[in-house]
């Protein structure tokens, strides 16, 4: 067995290496002066933190932040209380337990909101009941697409309130829910927003009120509040949402107008009461009662390729300068955000149906007193599609009388046909003459061409009436009949596989039967002047015939499927009108025995045709004054 001796070496040989190792651990460790740079920067970084609150609008401040910011980098011993001394009386705000991004949940039984603590203003609005085509939730306000905003100057600084903190209080007056967010400088002085939310609605109240800041708010500078919003898309053809899409608004005692539905549009309005972010069937909109003095109006179009853009529709901006009363603000005002619904705008007055796109003038009266009462009265007790049939079938039953009278003085036209074709064989080398015997033909017959184009021209009202009353009726929404899925929007049978500009990228088949339906109509309706000489100058009705039924098919493609319905029931009734019309209610033999007892009495001409017949003279004369 080997003895085992001592080894001095190897003893030698770790207290080197122990040595060693204590030397390097006392050597890196940190050094006074490293210790209290350390201390610095996280005293910096809180300083950074606090100063967050503050706008760095103002560059005073800004560079009173920086400079403090940087003594206390450089080892100078400035405290963070005279730090926030320096940030002004509203630094009192960041020192609350509110004084973090946290939100407070405001509902009633329609309406879902979110109010964030940093700006005290809505971050999130969701509608409860309604959804998107595709079954996803609305939402007018969600993940930063809105501000609020309250600039002022106070303590010769700039403030902006959004990048303020605010104090939470929810509470209940009887069945209201009241939300009270403060900006506070001190337990007794603040700027105060106060939501109360009603059941049932989605109007609330809103205000916003000053107290105990005489000596802070400096209301000799302007005062400012911003109000911005990007309008989510919510249906499917976001080109068709965007074009009804638009910033409407009140202003000087009851005046009313609106932003451009497309491109870009600015407006500076005085003492405006109310303004609407309309995104087609859904309202953001901020009521005052107390006139906002000046507003700066601003829309931007976010559409320019519906194949590329598929989030926001348009971008909206107010900018309302608010005028302090005895050192203090006080404005009492309303948030809606909901439907646009003309029912629901009508219940609260204040004139809130201007915001909606019925039309101007008569063609709005049409749709106010006749069209939206009567499709509200059927769509109560029928299923939308239906309502729709039936209110097509009763307008044409109310315009039949003068549809009767457009389709009488075409078959007298056709009667006197033969006539007129003789007159321009007897004076086919004198235009002059042609015209003054046909107007003496018509004239003793009592009848005009004019006669039938003015019981079309007192239809139009009504058509454009609907025209613009089926893309805005909210109750369509989400709607179905036969294959449609959304009679609010288009309907679909066949998805193609690449953009066809103009048109989309599907077909829709109620374009379709529409345009099949207008086209026959036309044919009806134009075949007679087709049949005679086409007239130097005037249209060609063969071109006109295709080209309306044409442009029915490729602009109806994308919009709602109610209004192609609508135009292809309403052109089967006019049809069918005719026909009855035609065949058991005009005879044509009648209509020439009537016409040759009226060219054997003597008529009277009227001032304009007699007037027409001495121009028509002078021409001739002059024609023959010119031969010799």
């Amino acid at each position: 067995m080997e003895k085992k001796n001592f080894d001095i070496n190897s003893l030698l040989g770790f207290l080197l290496i122990g040595g060693i190792l204590v030397w390097m651990l006392y050597a890196n460790q940190p050094t006074e002066e490293e210790l209290q740079e350390k201390a610095r920067t996280e005293a910096a970084a809180k300083a950074n933190t606090e100063a967050a609150q503050v706008t760095n609008n103002d560059t005073t401040l800004a560079q009173g932040i920086s400079d403090s910011v940087a003594s206390l980098k450089s080892g100078d011993s400035l405290a963070l209380d005279q730090l926030k001394n320096r940030l002004g009386s509203f630094a009192y705000s960041g020192t609350l337990p509110s004084a973090k991004d946290d939100v407070t949940v405001f509902e009633n039984d329609v309406l879902f909101l979110k109010v964030s603590n940093k700006g005290g203003y809505i971050t999130e609005a969701r509608l409860k009941n309604i959804t998107k085509y595709d079954s996803v939730p609305v939402y007018l306000i969600k993940d930063g697409n809105a501000s609020l905003n309250l600039q002022f100057t106070a303590e010769n600084r700039i403030l902006n309130t959004e990048e303020l903190y605010f104090q939470p209080t929810l509470s209940k007056n009887g069945e209201d829910n009241v939300l009270t967010m403060r900006l506070k400088t001190s337990e007794n002085a603040f700027i105060e927003y106060r939501y109360t939310l009603h059941p049932g609605e989605y109007m609330m109240d809103f205000s916003i009120n000053s107290q105990g800041l005489d000596g802070v708010l400096n209301t000799s500078q302007p005062m400012y509040l911003d109000w911005q919003l990007k309008g989510y898309r919510h249906a499917k053809s976001i080109s068709y949402e965007n074009r009804y899409t638009r910033l409407t608004y009140e202003y000087e005692n009851g005046k009313h107008s609106k932003l451009s539905p497309s491109g870009d549009d600015q407006e500076v309005e005085k003492d405006v009461t109310w303004m609407n972010f309309r995104q087609h069937f859904f309202s953001s909109m901020l009521l005052t009662d107390t006139p906002f003095k000046e507003v700066v109006l601003k829309s931007e179009d976010l559409v320019h390729d519906e194949e590329i853009d598929t989030v926001y529709t348009k971008r909206y901006d107010a900018r309302m300068l608010l005028e302090p009363k005895n050192g203090a603000l006080s404005y009492n005002m309303n948030m809606y955000y909901g439907p646009s619904d003309y029912q629901i705008f009508k219940k609260y007055g204040r004139n809130l149906d201007e915001a909606m796109p019925l039309g101007w003038g008569i063609f709005g009266m049409i749709n106010k007193y006749l069209i939206i009462p009567l499709f509200a009265f059927l769509s109560d007790f029928l299923p939308a599609g239906i309502a729709i049939i039936v209110l097509t079938i009763l307008i044409k039953l109310l315009l039949s009388p003068v549809q009767y009278k457009q389709y009488l003085a075409q078959a007298k036209m056709k009667v006197l046909k033969p006539e007129m074709d003789a007159i321009k064989e007897k004076y086919k080398d004198n235009k002059i003459k042609i015209q003054q015997e046909t107007m003496k033909l018509q004239n003793s017959a009592g009848a005009s061409p004019l006669k039938g184009c003015l019981p079309a021209l007192l239809q139009i009202p009504v058509f454009y009436a609907l025209f613009t009353f089926f893309p805005s009726a909210f109750d369509l929404r989400q709607k179905s009949f036969l294959w449609a899925d959304d009679l609010s929007s288009y309907d679909t049978i066949l998805e193609l596989p690449f953009h066809i500009p103009f048109y989309g990228d599907h077909v829709s088949l109620f374009p379709i039967l529409a345009s099949i339906a207008i086209f026959i109509y036309m044919m009806m309706t134009t075949a007679q002047t087709m049949q005679q000489q086409q007239q130097p100058g005037m249209p060609n009705m063969k071109f006109i015939m295709y080209l309306s039924p044409l442009f029915m098919l490729v602009f109806f493609n994308n919009y709602a499927s109610g209004l192609s319905l609508y135009y292809f029931v309403s052109n089967l009734i006019t049809i069918g009108i005719m026909l009855v019309i035609k065949n058991f209610i005009i005879d044509e033999e009648k209509i020439h025995a009537k016409i040759q007892v009226k060219k054997a009495q003597p008529r009277k001409q009227n001032k304009f045709q007699r007037k027409m017949a001495e121009m028509m003279e002078q021409a001739e004369e002059q024609k023959r004054a010119g031969k010799k």
